[in-house]
């Protein structure tokens, strides 16, 4: 009998806020990286209390599950690697709120943006050379879209002439 009600209130238990913040938030993480930020949006979509997300993300981070400049690495990686350019992954990354330090290292000293340039413009567009100034303006303007520099864009562009 004393083992039944034992177990029974064990059963019963309510599990810590905490504990069931950490535990979601670890199987998000388990996923893909994750900006503090985005993480903190996503708890408390899920109803967990503002003070218990905040405790849980800066113990996270006291023990390195959560970066944001891990998460910048692996954004911005995955961005360039499908044709995006500097201003619109930098634009992304303010929206997710990454610091402005983490994304300057990372964007301007690991990759070469007039080689990405030009290979985006040729993957898009192949290697015929651009007589028609309508293909042109059609060309820069996708290249912009996707966040590349005028300077940028007037580099790959000379590669016609």
């Amino acid at each position: 009998m004393n083992r039944e009600k034992r177990s029974e209130g064990y059963l019963n238990r309510k599990p810590q806020p905490c504990a069931e913040v950490r535990q979601y938030a670890m199987l998000l993480l388990a996923r893909r990286e994750h900006a503090r930020f985005e993480l903190t949006a996503k708890l408390s979509a899920k109803g967990f209390e503002s003070p218990h997300v905040e405790s849980v993300l800066n113990s996270l981070e006291a023990e390195n599950l959560l970066s944001d400049k891990r998460f910048a690495e692996c954004y911005i990686r995955s961005r360039v690697n499908r044709g995006y350019g500097p201003y619109r992954i930098r634009m992304e990354l303010q929206v997710r709120q990454v610091d402005d330090e983490i994304v300057n290292e990372l964007l301007h000293h690991r990759w070469d943006w007039n080689e990405r340039v030009i290979e985006v413009r040729r993957k898009r567009f192949g290697d015929v050379p651009v007589t028609d100034m309508k293909v042109r303006a059609k060309q820069q303007r996708f290249l912009q879209y996707r966040g590349f520099s005028s300077e940028q864009i007037n580099a790959a562009m000379r590669q016609d002439d």
